[in-house]
């Protein structure tokens, strides 16, 4: 399985490149679209990991994929500085995939 990054920064990059894990860093909305759609082309990218500040540039973007596609499979992963999701996110995932409130 090949596995591709896409990072706001460039110390993720240099940090998976060192596990072996190719990347590029992204700084607009259209760029990283642009790197998205370029590896959705790609049939032996397998998974997109993309640094959760990343995926804010394009979150219906993401969430499209995630919800319509099979391949690749796309993770968002915290950054070097850390996470900037809530405690919850999943839950708030599943809420907008099936209208669902898992939440007491």
């Amino acid at each position: 399985m090949k596995t591709f990054l896409i990072s706001d920064n460039i110390d993720t990059v240099v940090g998976l490149n060192i596990a072996g894990i190719r990347g590029i860093v992204v700084s607009s909305k259209e760029q990283c679209a642009e790197e998205i759609k370029k590896l959705l082309d790609n049939k032996e990218i397998e998974l997109i990991l993309i640094t959760e500040k990343a995926a804010l540039l394009v979150p219906d973007l993401i969430e499209k994929i995630k919800l319509e596609m099979k391949f690749p499979l796309i993770t968002e992963i915290p950054d070097a500085s850390g996470s900037v999701k809530e405690e919850n996110d999943i839950l708030q995932y599943i809420k907008r995939a099936i209208g669902l409130n898992l939440q007491g």
